[in-house]
């Protein structure tokens, strides 16, 4: 079983996938909207990224309720790769465009 760090697995997580704390008191999803609470008394909500959540290790995983199909997160994925890769194409344009 391999742990991340808060960031670590913020980094890696891919859409459908859970992870949860060693201790299982906290598990979160991503979703194609973010990153919400799965369990706990702020189910459902998005996570707010506050300092408990660096001191704790988590392991990510997948099971039948966050199941996306691998067509659907391909397709997002490449969506999220395209948003990364037009904003680096506007800082390199701009950055040229003030060197002149």
């Amino acid at each position: 079983m391999t742990w991340y760090t808060f960031g670590q697995m913020i980094a890696s997580i891919r859409v459908g996938q859970k992870a949860s704390t060693m201790d299982g008191a906290r598990i979160i999803m991503r979703t194609t909207k973010g990153i919400i609470w799965f369990n706990g008394r702020e189910q459902g909500q998005y996570v707010q990224i506050k300092d408990y959540l660096f001191s704790d290790l988590w392991h990510m995983y997948e099971d039948e309720e966050g199941l996306i199909s691998s067509s659907e997160r391909e397709q997002y994925e490449q969506h999220e790769y395209e948003m990364i890769e037009n904003q680096y194409m506007e800082w390199w344009t701009e950055r040229k465009q003030s060197l002149k």
